[in-house]
């Protein structure tokens, strides 16, 4: 049974009504601080984006693929389309203002062993939903092009039954020129896995936001990432989990390598609800400044209204370490060299967290592309 998508123009009206009641974000919006969008765009812009440009390659046997640009969608589209997490202005105006998009759906039981890739590109708005059903799993690579002119606007949907399992791992290329926002809502029912990666590599503005609940118990959630930034590059991962019922489990773990001018932003927000009891959560934010005119910005939150769990954080800032360049340098490792490889060394169990060996290759194969950039910018 298919049914009728809302009307674009309903969306639409819903989104505006969005934006006057909100208003664009900006920095003195506390979650917004440190990426102030209304100084660089307006509501109006945003709207009249379009739609941005989608491409999923040939989908992996098994899964189930839907375009969100065309008039009628099957129901498993409906029930979830515009209902998962937070609905912020951004992630209201990419359901409103995108003409198109993909949804992926991976029937119970099914377990996809080839990644499912899909690639972004072009300014506008694009919506992505992703629908495991229980006891699947699935490996997915979201690829962002370079610069796509003002914006690019994207709202991912997650829905994650009992004992489903996603390996997620965004890749977004620097893109100086460019404003990209995207927000990523999840939902996870029991036993219930996400591991995300996130290596973004700077734009004009660069804001990743997340939300995640972890709804039942043995819900698990699991994000690392890393910034290489140079020039006026800007990178924003700001996250929230909420563990909503107990014994559930979160980490992250995000390193940050900034020289030019550049700006690395971490913000993550821990939510242990009532009830919760025996929630184990972990943040970790680390970052290097190759520069006295980069910034990084980390801050990590705990609110606990539950017992009997066990929640830390931690973050740090701070330059190479100069013993241990000291060390490489004494034993006739050329300067360069050495600061490049204890670079390479900080963000190591970072980007060993992603699982699959072929995606984590390309990832480094990316971070030794901008490495060198980062490093020269830094003098």
């Amino acid at each position: 049974m298919n049914a009728a998508l809302p009307s674009r123009d309903a969306r639409r009206a819903e989104a505006l009504e969005s934006f006057r009641e909100r208003g664009m974000p900006h920095r003195r919006f506390e979650h917004w601080r440190y990426s102030d969008l209304r100084a660089i765009l307006d509501a109006g812009q945003v709207a009249q984006s379009g739609t941005a440009a989608w491409h999923l390659e040939k989908a992996p046997e098994g899964v189930e693929t839907f375009d969100l640009g065309k008039p009628d969608a099957p129901d498993w589209v409906m029930r979830n389309l515009g209902t998962i997490g937070a609905r912020p202005t951004m992630k209201e105006a990419s359901l409103a203002f995108a003409d198109g998009g993909i949804a992926l759906r991976v029937p119970r039981g099914r377990k996809i062993a080839e990644p499912a890739r899909l690639q972004i590109s072009s300014t506008g708005n694009v919506r992505v939903l992703l629908v495991l059903e229980e006891e699947t799993s699935l490996t997915l690579l979201e690829t962002h092009t370079g610069d796509a002119g003002l914006l690019r606007n994207v709202g991912v949907e997650i829905a994650l039954a009992s004992q489903a399992k996603l390996s997620h791992v965004r890749f977004a290329a620097s893109a100086l020129k460019s404003i990209s926002v995207e927000h990523i809502g999840v939902t996870q029912a029991r036993g219930a896995q996400y591991r995300a990666h996130f290596a973004n590599f700077g734009s004009r503005l660069s804001r990743t936001e997340l939300h995640i609940l972890l709804q039942e118990e043995d819900a698990e959630a699991h994000l690392s990432g890393v910034n290489v930034l140079g020039d006026e590059g800007h990178a924003d991962l700001t996250s929230h989990i909420e563990h909503v019922a107990g014994n559930t489990r979160s980490t992250q773990l995000f390193k940050k390598v900034a020289g030019g001018h550049s700006r690395a932003v971490y913000q993550g927000k821990i939510t242990v609800r009532e009830g919760a009891n025996g929630s184990d959560s972990r943040q970790t934010a680390k970052a290097l400044l190759l520069g006295g005119r980069a910034e990084a910005d980390l801050k990590p939150e705990l609110i606990i209204f539950a017992d009997d769990v066990k929640c830390a954080h931690g973050a740090a800032v701070g330059d190479l370490d100069p013993e241990s360049l000291f060390y490489l340098r004494s034993r006739g490792v050329p300067e360069a060299e050495a600061r490049h490889m204890l670079v390479r060394a900080f963000l190591e169990d970072a980007v060993a967290e992603i699982e699959n060996e072929e995606l984590r290759a390309a990832i480094w194969q990316d971070v030794e592309h901008a490495l060198p950039h980062a490093m020269r910018a830094a003098r």
